[in-house]
């Protein structure tokens, strides 16, 4: 059985998109089937994987594939089309056996206003039952198609009715975070609407009206896997004196604050599933700390491959500049399959 998990944080620029491309690859290097759905109407995952550069190449390969995407897929639901939901066509990743790519689309915050609608009123409109289980149904077609072990999706930055039905349906989450105050905020937001959203999806999966629905909303089962501190600048091995006095307020806020919220809305695994895992309250429950990856980002763009599965040609160097390239190289591999490891260890104990 599949498990799907969402990046999600309404702040922006926290990297959620590489760290959904840098673990989908290493979940499949590890032997796990995984497909990545972007989600986000800006379309960068998706602009990464197909090495896309502009507005125009999207165009191109929406008018070569119409079908291929996130919104065709949802289309019968949302345009009350005289079909099913059916899976779409994934891409497979270039040099990344198991590794697939869900396109996104541009158009996709076209269904935010009508999904938003059906989630507040399918309750006393039946015309509007089908919509809110519609993006699980298509998710769990997608990844039957692909016999996937694992579903990553890129989320938008923000609280729209998408993300919410999204991470809502999903089964884990983590919570990518920049060192910065912006972050901050971002934690004591979720601590106020994530509870919010637990108890709607709970009430939503409940309501009568629904029991009929073509595409059932499911029984929430969220679980909180951890965050992600990345996107600082190291020196000696560690952060920066001011890079690390915004992660430890960071690590403190997930640990006081938004843990315990999470705990009581029973989106937690237990400290014993936690810890088997190698996550700790006394690590605030911070899955990764991952440096920002300087120049070696350009490098990995325009490969198409993570930093960390770079090969010595590809970075173009020789002589000492190379050997710097490698330990950093080495340095990545290590966070991430740790990353890995410590999601597939959760994902068993779900």
């Amino acid at each position: 059985m599949y498990k799907t998990i969402t990046l999600f944080n309404h702040k922006g620029g926290v990297s959620k998109t590489t760290t959904t491309f840098n673990l989908g690859w290493m979940l499949a290097e590890m032997g796990h089937c995984v497909v990545m759905i972007d989600a986000d109407p800006q379309c960068n995952l998706t602009g990464l994987v197909l090495d896309y550069q502009n507005a125009e190449d999207l165009d191109q390969f929406y008018a070569n594939h119409p079908n291929q995407n996130i919104h065709a897929g949802l289309a019968p639901a949302f345009e009350s089309q005289p079909r099913m939901i059916e899976a779409v066509d994934c891409i497979s990743v270039k040099s990344r056996e198991g590794l697939f790519l869900l396109p996104g689309h541009v158009n996709l915050s076209e269904y935010e206003v009508t999904l938003g609608i059906a989630q507040e009123l399918s309750g006393s409109i039946q015309a509007l039952k089908n919509l809110p289980g519609a993006f699980h149904y298509f998710i769990s077609k997608v990844a039957a198609a692909n016999k996937a072990d694992f579903v990553l999706i890129d989320m938008n930055p923000s609280l729209g009715a998408i993300n919410q039905n999204l991470l809502m349906t999903s089964d884990f989450f983590m919570v990518p975070t920049a060192p910065d105050y912006f972050s901050l905020m971002a934690i004591d937001s979720l601590c106020t609407v994530l509870p919010r959203w637990i108890d709607w999806a709970k009430k939503l999966h409940s309501g009568a009206t629904l029991g009929d629905a073509v595409y059932p909303f499911p029984m929430p089962k969220l679980r909180f896997l951890g965050s992600i501190i990345q996107k600082y600048r190291p020196r000696k091995g560690n952060a920066t004196e001011g890079f690390q006095s915004w992660i430890d307020e960071i690590n403190r806020r997930v640990v006081e604050k938004l843990f315990p919220i999470l705990r009581k809305s029973g989106t937690t695994f237990s400290d014993e599933v936690y810890t088997a895992a190698g996550i700790t309250a006394a690590q605030f429950y911070c899955l990764a700390q991952i440096p920002d990856f300087n120049t070696l980002i350009a490098t990995s763009q325009i490969h198409q491959t993570p930093v960390f599965a770079l090969t010595d040609e590809m970075f173009g160097h020789t002589g000492t500049v190379l050997d710097r390239d490698k330990i950093k190289r080495d340095e990545f591999r290590g966070l991430f399959k740790n990353l890995a490891t410590q999601v597939v260890a959760l994902a068993k104990n779900a």
